[in-house]
């Protein structure tokens, strides 16, 4: 354990969590409230983790508003760091006391509890270098970024090319970019709507920035044969503009949900729409260790210097006022960065 970490509590069966009690926007009274929570039977492969902070992500807000009111009360929250309080008897990897960090499964609740259990297969060793809320910035938004451009796109570190970031001062883009500058040798160019977005790519490491707003024009200047590349988080509208930006054979990877999107303006020139979604694995390959795989090597990344945290807020503690907050945050598309919420 590093030396930040104070002893965990003992192994609880039930836990205090912040719910919505019924689907609905960030301001309704039911929205965000805090309940008493049955952690259930923990599986074989299950970690108990004592939850030291959580972050917000848009797959929050759009749960939130839109879940079968059924469901209720329904605990949200996908990233989270802590320390494993007790393990299930068929986990190889980790012990009580471990500092972990992870995105967790949409199947199951989430992680805006005192506690919360997590499958050791989707579960990272936390970067030592990192507190817990900086580290709770990143999960879900590293494998989201990690799967495209190394399993979508398959880049490596000998590949070439261009690749143009929508949203690159978002949460997911952050990570695209300082991934795609430190591990392979295409060339980054940032998309960006105003200064202090246009700031942080650079920080991030982008090699060029252009302002969304007159994306055509700066990135046929700046690559005249098109882009080889592209992530995209929001698409509506955009299949047109992709085509005409983008190179032969280019290819584009989305992680939004965009209705009656239509891909036929790519096939002129044979280019590729690829989908990505981090949370595939946890509900249709829960015996792949691949995401802990790739959370640890990102934790030596981390941890070594190579990339950076994405926490530009931080609020405290996991109550529903804040968290409410930082959905508001999030939902109102202005984040540079990542928000967390710590336990204290």
């Amino acid at each position: 354990m590093s030396e930040n970490t104070t002893a965990p509590t003992a192994a609880p069966t039930t836990t205090r969590a912040v719910a919505a009690l019924a689907p609905g926007p960030v301001d309704a009274e039911t929205s965000f409230a805090e309940i008493d929570l049955d952690l259930g039977a923990p599986g074989p492969h299950d970690l108990l983790v004592e939850v030291r902070a959580v972050s917000v992500n848009p797959v929050d807000f759009k749960v939130r508003s839109s879940f079968d009111a059924s469901e209720a009360p329904k605990v949200l929250g996908f990233d989270a760091a802590g320390v494993v309080v007790a393990a299930g008897p068929e986990v190889t990897a980790f012990s009580p006391g471990d500092e972990v960090y992870y995105a967790g499964s949409i199947a199951r609740p989430g992680a805006n509890a005192r506690h919360h259990l997590v499958d050791e297969r989707i579960t990272g060793h936390k970067p030592v270098s990192l507190d817990f809320a900086q580290a709770a910035a990143v999960p879900l938004t590293t494998i989201t970024a990690w799967e495209t451009l190394f399993e979508k796109l398959r880049l490596t570190r000998e590949s070439t090319g261009t690749l143009l970031v929508m949203a690159a001062a978002g949460g997911v883009g952050s990570m695209v970019v300082q991934l795609a500058r430190q591990l392979t040798g295409v060339t980054v160019i940032a998309a960006a709507g105003r200064t202090e977005s246009a700031e942080w790519a650079r920080s991030m490491g982008a090699h060029h920035v252009v302002d969304r707003r007159r994306l055509r024009e700066e990135v046929r200047a700046l690559v005249p044969r098109g882009v080889d590349y592209v992530f995209s988080p929001f698409s509506a509208g955009m299949v047109e503009t992709y085509a005409e930006l983008m190179a032969v054979h280019g290819q584009v990877v989305a992680i939004d949900e965009p209705e009656g999107l239509d891909t036929l303006p790519l096939k002129a020139r044979s280019q590729t729409w690829h989908w990505e979604l981090m949370f595939t694995r946890p509900l249709f390959a829960p015996e792949s260790t691949a995401q802990r795989e790739l959370l640890d090597e990102v934790a030596r990344l981390f941890d070594a210097g190579t990339l950076k945290s994405t926490l530009t807020r931080r609020l405290a503690p996991i109550t529903p006022e804040n968290l409410r907050e930082a959905h508001r945050a999030v939902e109102g598309f202005g984040m540079i960065g990542k928000i967390a919420v710590a336990a204290e």
